[in-house]
């Protein structure tokens, strides 16, 4: 049987994990093997946190909103509430940022919250 070399594919495959691995830290940017250990974790981080990158920011303006409707004497479940009931289609991301920049604005949404309650 014939003894098969690959040709230049190996070489554009190790390149291509040595190229992912540029800045990584000793033998993981050097090596093959590790390197291709380390890119292969590094992606599966990426990738899980993505998905984790949504929810934190979700959990960060939930927070920074609570913050802010309490001053107004409302808590952040009755806000959300009124919003819906005053038919306020803000989401939570638009909510904070307005909380955070420019309060007497966020102080009229919850002014007409309230009414609708």
């Amino acid at each position: 049987m014939p003894r098969v070399t690959r040709g230049n594919k190996k070489t554009l495959r190790r390149n291509k994990i040595l190229s992912l691995a540029k800045g990584f830290y000793g033998a993981k940017h050097k090596n093959y093997r590790t390197a291709k250990e380390a890119v292969e974790k590094a992606l599966t981080y990426s990738y899980r946190d993505r998905r984790a990158k949504k929810r934190d920011f979700r959990q960060l303006w939930n927070v920074r909103i609570n913050a802010i409707v309490r001053h107004f004497g409302l808590s952040y479940s009755r806000f959300i509430d009124g919003l819906k009931k005053a038919n306020i289609q803000l989401n939570r991301k638009v909510l904070a940022n307005i909380a955070a920049t420019d309060p007497e604005t966020f102080g009229l949404i919850v002014e007409k919250v309230k009414t609708s309650n």
